[in-house]
């Protein structure tokens, strides 16, 4: 089973560390929170975790292999959502879709585009968004957008900044339901959120990791498991 892991991670910023000592492994079907005040660090994490930033010290690891050791593979592996949605609002909401999924194509047993661009907009809920152009859509309905290339571009790690902002109850239930099916097929979804917890899930506390980096322990630091809340 696939594992990704990091070892005694630690981010400095501004000549600040901001965390220290964060250690996590989480497998196949593996969902973890992110949790913390603002400016803990959760989206910091969430980029060294995508590969866009190298923290101060620690390993981020696939399989025991750094991620390092082949950034194509990595990026091919991870599928990363953050505060900016990417959508292009000249375009429409199927053309942004179809943009995402042939800038993604060629894997093994690959679906033609307009079957996942179809799947994109079923799963959230925009079908009748389709033909209108991006510029014209609310905050929920970019967000909805934005999600839908979870679908149009598989991968196997799902990074999710506050994925439910802007979502009404209805496109929560969407999300809740996309990410069953992934984790169902050994996905893993890691995601920062402020949104109080609807099932018990794994996290790693920034807070904690915050006061441990005040107090410069790292061997203090304790591991947030992926399979302890």
């Amino acid at each position: 089973m696939a594992v990704f892991s990091g070892r005694d991670l630690s981010c400095e910023r501004a000549e600040r560390v901001v965390f220290d000592g964060v250690s996590f492994d989480i497998p196949g079907g593996g969902v973890t929170e992110l949790r913390g005040a603002n400016g803990s660090g959760k989206s910091t994490l969430l980029r060294m975790m995508a590969g866009l930033l190298a923290p101060a010290r620690g390993t981020i690891a696939w399989n025991d292999t750094p991620i390092d050791a082949d950034r194509d593979a990595h990026r091919a592996r991870i599928n990363y959502i953050g505060h900016l949605d990417g959508v292009k609002g000249m375009l429409t909401v199927a053309e942004n879709l179809r943009f995402w999924s042939e800038m993604a194509r060629g894997g093994p047993g690959d679906k033609p585009t307009q079957d996942r661009v179809d799947l994109a907009l079923a799963t959230f809920g925009i079908a009748k968004l389709a033909d209108i152009p991006a510029r014209s859509l609310s905050a929920g309905q970019r967000r909805r957008v934005a999600l839908a290339r979870l679908i149009v571009r598989p991968a196997i790690v799902w990074l999710l900044d506050e994925p439910a902002t802007a979502l009404d109850t209805t496109a929560l239930a969407a999300l809740d339901h996309a990410m069953a099916a992934h984790l169902g097929a050994g996905g893993i979804v890691i995601m920062a959120t402020h949104e109080p917890a609807r099932r018990p899930t794994p996290r790693v506390d920034l807070d904690e990791y915050a006061r441990i980096a005040a107090r410069r322990g790292p061997s203090a630091a304790p591991t947030a498991n992926a399979g302890v809340a």
